[in-house]
This record gives structure tokens, sequence and C-alpha cells, in this order.
């Protein structure tokens, strides 16, 4: 079988890591790292010694005007979203493209249009990368919500705080600046979305970001929101940076009958009403990563659990509607 060629544009974190799970990963169908897109030479220059075989851009549409690609993973900037899955989809390319799905509304409405439209011509596929719902943790909080482990829902608490922003293994400017960093956007939409998977649609009822008052481009320090689940179940969002303390990355569900925590994204915990929570046993082997070989099921025409622009775009909405109160 043919490999499928895979052009990887952005060569920060997420891209390099997305091509080890590529070369490491065993898939349905081989796949090769054909082309990689960068705007940082030396680090291009860098990749290249090191992987010889793969051709290397500083302008993508240069390596998508040379080279044959099926299939694009979009690992830049959120800002540069836009342009480059929509040229991608122009050429009936496949797109896995980083979460969230664009920069504003307006992007990921007209990405979506776009991709549908590919879609419908050239059975184009498209995927965003969010892979919290096939992580084991989530997977075991999805069946114990079904199962009304905790009773009935009373409320769910979204906790985010981070002492340090960005993160130590995070430096870099854009993800400091309003337009497209800040932990609402870079973390707050990976729990957006998985609890849009686990509970249905989301609304935001009010919201209150706030911003360093002398750093007009800086990203916020501080959210506290109210979202509702469309049976008018309450969501608390309660996020914070810049203190002395732990980080803590948690949502708490509490029902009529007991509490299921999810704490620091994998640590699942409950327990009932007047009792301590307590580990709950997790099949690391339930594990559905990673996302690729979903994406690459899909794009043969067999069985696989993506998340689609249409779910990139419902989360956008929920993550605007946050950033813009």
């Amino acid at each position: 079988m043919n490999a499928l060629k895979m052009a990887v544009i952005g060569l920060g974190k997420m891209g390099l890591h997305m091509i080890e799970q590529a070369k490491n990963t065993q898939m349905e169908r081989p796949v090769e790292i054909a082309a990689v897109c960068d705007a940082n030479e030396e680090g291009l220059k860098a990749f290249a010694a090191a992987h010889p075989s793969v051709k290397t851009y500083v302008d993508y549409q240069q390596l998508l005007d040379e080279q044959q690609i099926d299939l694009v993973y979009v690992a830049v900037p959120p800002r540069y979203h836009y342009p480059v899955v929509m040229e991608a989809l122009k050429r009936d390319i496949h797109v896995f493209c980083e979460k969230p799905l664009a920069n504003s509304l307006e992007e990921a409405r007209r990405m979506l249009e776009a991709a549908e439209q590919a879609a419908e011509r050239a059975g184009v596929v498209n995927a965003v990368h969010f892979s919290m719902p096939h992580e084991p943790a989530v997977l075991k909080l999805q069946d114990m919500i079904r199962q009304h482990a905790a009773g009935s829902i009373r409320k769910i608490d979204l906790i985010l705080q981070f002492p340090q922003w960005p993160r130590s293994w995070q430096q870099n400017d854009w993800i400091t600046s309003r337009e497209q960093g800040g932990f609402i956007l870079e973390v707050g939409i990976h729990w957006i979305h998985m609890m849009q998977q686990v509970f249905g649609p989301l609304h935001v009822l009010e919201a209150q970001v706030t911003y360093p008052a002398d750093q007009p481009n800086a990203c916020e320090q501080e959210v506290q929101a109210v979202l509702a689940l469309s049976d008018g179940t309450r969501i608390h969002v309660q996020g914070i940076s810049h203190f002395a303390g732990e980080e803590r990355v948690s949502m708490v569900v509490y029902g009529t009958e007991g509490t299921i925590a999810l704490e620091n994204w994998d640590e699942l915990m409950s327990g009932p009403i007047g009792q301590p929570l307590s580990a709950v046993d997790v099949q690391e082997s339930s594990s559905e990563l990673p996302v690729l070989k979903h994406v690459i099921n899909r794009i043969q025409g067999k069985p696989g659990k993506i998340y689609t622009f249409q779910d990139g775009y419902e989360a956008q909405k929920v993550l605007e509607a946050l950033r813009k109160n």
C-alpha cells in the first residue's frame, strides 16, 4: 500500500510531537512525512539536518504547489489557521487542524463552509485535534455520567489555575497575547469541547474577564463565568493566573447522590454524599489515542472517531462568548 503523504505546517511543540506520532504509531495506512513548513529558518535547518529525506519550506503555499500532499496537519498559531486551512481545502487536501479551529468565530464559520464544500466535492476529510474525549479517564467519566453514578447533576465547576502563564514548557510570544493566547483559549477550549461531548450543548450566561491594566495587548489573568447546559444546569468557571500556589486544571460534577471530579486532566475521583473522594479505576488500555490514527482511518473510508470542523465551530462559539464578555 502506498504511503499517505503528510505535510506539517508549524514546527513548534505540537508539530514535532505529531511527526513523532506519525513515525511511531501503527496505522491502517503507512504515513510519510513528505514536507514541513515553518517561519523559523534556524529551526528548519536543524530539522533538515536530522530528517534529510523531508522537504523543508518557509512558505506553505510553495510547499502545496510543489508537493503532492494527501494530508496537511496545521500546527501554526491560531491567527494563521485560516489562510493555511483555506488554501489546503481549495486544493482538496485532507486537513487535520490544531485547536482552536480559528482565531475568530467568523473565520471558523468560513472554514466550516469550505470544509463541507470540499467534503461534498471530493470527499475531503476535516478534523480538529481534540484529544480529551479519547483519554481513558474521560471515557470512564462519560460512562459514569450516562449511568447517573452521581445521580442527577446539580452543578458543575471548571477550575483553571496557573501560577505561571505561560507555563514553563510553553514560552512563546503569541501564547501571552490577547489576540491568540491566554489560558481560556489555550486550555479552556479542551474542556469546553470535552464538556460538549459529555453533557451536550453549552451556553454562556455571563462572563467577566480581567486583563492587566498596564498591558493592552496581554492575555487575561482572571475569568469568572456562568454557563448552562440545555436543561439549565449551571457550570461555574473560575480561572486565574499569576499567583502563589499550585496549578490546578479540574472539573467537579456535583450530583444528587455524589460527586465526580476530573482533577488535573486525568485523575478521576468520585464519592457518595458526605464521604471523601477516592480514585476511580481507569483502564489505560481503553485509550483511543492518538487522534491521528482515526483521521487516517476516515481518509481510508473506514470508521474513525474524529471531531470535525462542525465540532470545532461549536466549541469556538462558546470560546468567543467567554472571551468577549
